[in-house]
């Protein structure tokens, strides 16, 4: 019978950090790409916000976007200004 490895899953999950790490993204809350980390950055120098006040006025003003049918727009402005 084959034994198996207990280290199997934390291999593959540090080698999955590391291949984000190598194509240049960070964790926040998640692996987020340079551009947006720029944004995430930007955020919290204007209003000194925690990074749980980031996450949670984002995904507020992305609600907010859904229930008045705005996330179209939402997403158009983001593409239209590179964010």
């Amino acid at each position: 019978m084959r034994k198996k490895n207990p280290y199997a899953n934390a291999e593959k999950q540090q080698r999955f950090r590391d291949k984000q790490k190598a194509l240049g993204k960070k964790m926040v809350r998640g692996y987020v790409t340079p551009q947006a980390r720029k944004c995430y950055d930007e955020i919290l120098d204007k209003t000194n916000w925690s990074d749980s006040e980031v996450l949670s006025n984002a995904l507020r003003i992305t609600y907010a976007a859904y229930k008045k049918g705005q996330i179209r727009m939402l997403n158009q402005y983001l593409e239209d200004n590179n964010l």
